[in-house]
């Protein structure tokens, strides 16, 4: 493991995951997650669409420069977790502290799944469920590994 602590990480995103793919996220009550996202993840919302009728048709926010597009589950073939008894998918955000922003998290609804911990591939992370039953993955980068060290690591783990 690193000795490098928490308090001394890199602010950069590893380049492979600065252009990623969007994610568009369906939940129960878009109004009520994107107010959680702003309280726990300190997200922006840069775009809303209210639907005529009520709820939300499409939005997007920003979690650190992380874009992510979400809206209300109104027919098929979208669903939120909530409808099918959970998520196959995990969202991963790059942020610059991962223990403040678990704190904020937790403060505000989120569920902590995995306390924050220095990982062998390099990142410092954290599993939180929204109140939504969306999977996040929070990671605050502490170091380059080389593909050599990061396969010796792993070897390492199964000892």
């Amino acid at each position: 493991m690193t000795n490098q602590t928490h308090h001394e990480a890199s602010p950069v995103v590893p380049e492979r995951y600065r252009t990623a793919v969007v994610p568009h996220i369906m939940v129960t009550d878009a109004a009520e997650a994107l107010s959680f996202y702003v309280r726990a993840f300190g997200a922006v919302e840069d775009f809303r669409l209210d639907a005529p009728g009520g709820g939300v048709l499409h939005a997007e926010i920003r979690i650190g420069e992380a874009v992510l597009m979400l809206g209300d589950a109104a027919e098929a073939p979208f669903a939120s977790p909530a409808e099918l008894g959970g998520t196959s998918a995990a969202l991963h955000v790059y942020v610059p502290d991962v223990d403040a922003l678990v704190r904020t998290a937790v403060a505000a609804g989120a569920e902590l799944l995995q306390e924050p911990a220095d990982q062998f591939h390099g990142d410092r992370t954290a599993h939180l469920r929204d109140p939504s039953g969306h999977l996040w993955v929070f990671l605050t980068h502490l170091e380059d590994v080389s593909g050599a060290e990061l396969a010796a690591r792993a070897a390492g783990l199964a000892q």
